[in-house]
């Protein structure tokens, strides 16, 4: 999602929200590269924030499905945006209390910027389905596309288990607060939906060779380049 998002940097429906979805980018970035400077202190194997993030193949990523999955139009957008900062805001919430004090920093930054971002994508999840006839059947769509993809980010994995987390914990807050959004924006919440795992342990969709193709492409042309 770090990766898909600024895509819509001056395509998005106004310029108030376009600067909008390109700052959330920018803030995920930033997470992005707390988390990867802490991982190669910790690896301390000559690693870096780079070799992490462009050097590595798709099986070595462990990630949610739900953030690999395409753009689409500005509804999918919106809702993948929105299903994923719910989940991340109650993730740092639990990691700001962290025994491990670097973690918990990056948590209690990454919160300020999280809180934000769900504000922002719930008030236009409301406007998408309490809006026109349009707005309402391409917000229904997104649901369809992208709800399969939510039940992973319950499934404890033993990295998460290292890391403090139980993410089961997070799951009750998680479905009250996606319900009362999706009831206010005239939404149905989807009940017995057969979930689509694997991510988080790197196995994959298509979606994500793709997106490392591109954010990979000029280190893996120029090894080693600097800018």
């Amino acid at each position: 999602m770090v990766s898909e998002t600024p895509k819509w940097c001056g395509h998005g429906p106004i310029l108030e929200q376009d600067i909008a979805i390109t700052n959330i980018s920018l803030d995920l970035v930033g997470q992005a590269r707390s988390f990867y400077q802490y991982a190669a202190q910790l690896k301390a194997d000559g690693s870096t924030e780079d070799s992490l993030a462009y050097l590595r193949t798709e099986r070595d990523f462990k990630n949610c499905l739900l953030v690999e999955q395409p753009n689409g139009d500005w509804a999918q957008t919106i809702l993948r945006q929105f299903l994923f900062s719910s989940y991340q805001y109650f993730l740092y919430q639990e990691l700001q209390k962290n025994s491990d004090e670097t973690l918990a920093a990056i948590a209690e930054k990454s919160l300020k910027e999280v809180s934000y971002h769900l504000r922002w994508s719930s008030e236009w999840v409301i406007r998408l389905g309490d809006g026109t006839n349009e707005s309402h059947s391409r917000i229904l769509k997104a649901i369809d596309e992208l709800w399969r993809y939510t039940g992973e980010l319950f499934i404890p994995v033993a990295y998460e288990k290292e890391a403090g987390v139980d993410v089961l914990l997070l799951k009750n807050d998680w479905s009250e607060k996606v319900k009362a959004v999706l009831t206010e924006a005239t939404l149905p919440v989807p009940e017995n939906i057969f979930m689509q795992t694997g991510g988080k342990t790197g196995t994959h969709t298509e979606h994500l060779g793709y997106i490392l193709t591109e954010l990979q492409y000029v280190q893996r042309a120029y090894p080693g380049c600097e800018w």
